[in-house]
């Protein structure tokens, strides 16, 4: 395995090194992905719902796949049920809800599917979204669609970074990654 150029962060509290990859021409990004680092899901989990203890939700939802152990982990620290907005239909979704977003790893469209099941958890309730990473804003654009579509409130976002120097003011998160450029 070849050496690869890293960027390090401290994650609530844990020294981590990202590795880069380029996702357009000239351009690198820090991947954070937390699955399987229990300690980073642990740590990230409590400093999150500690920062949202205040605000008014009745349940969290999330994209799938990386951020499902934080959703998980929050759930578990806030009381609250959770909802993963799946990629891919499955024919037990019955009459799924959908919206498009586009990839900042894949750079192709993907869509996001609210269950048939889990809209009535998200009707007429104060939601908060949680991401592990938010960059280009696309799949925080389709969940907060989804959401809508289904009469769910939104009351605020969370994630464990941002990325970038977009305003990410609406964002409650631990803190940002940097889009290296070349």
């Amino acid at each position: 395995m070849a050496d690869r150029e890293a960027h390090t962060v401290i994650v609530a509290g844990l020294t981590r090194h990202f590795p880069l990859f380029e996702v357009a021409p000239g351009v690198k990004i820090a991947v954070f992905n937390m699955l399987g680092d229990t300690y980073v899901v642990k740590a990230a989990s409590t400093a999150l719902a500690e920062r949202l203890k205040e605000v008014p939700a009745e349940v969290l939802v999330t994209a799938e796949a990386k951020s499902i152990p934080l959703i998980y982990e929050m759930s578990a620290l806030m009381g609250l049920p959770y909802v993963v907005l799946r990629k891919t239909y499955k024919s037990y979704m019955g009459e799924a809800l959908v919206a498009e977003t586009v990839s900042i790893t894949t750079g192709k469209k993907q869509q996001l599917f609210l269950d048939e099941k889990d809209q009535r958890l998200i009707e007429n309730k104060q939601v908060v979204i949680i991401d592990d990473v938010v960059s280009t804003g696309s799949t925080l654009k389709g969940m907060k669609e989804l959401i809508t579509k289904a009469n769910g409130q939104i009351s605020k976002i969370a994630a464990v970074f941002t990325e970038g120097d977009a305003d990410w003011s609406e964002v409650v998160a631990l803190g940002n990654l940097p889009v290296f450029i070349e």
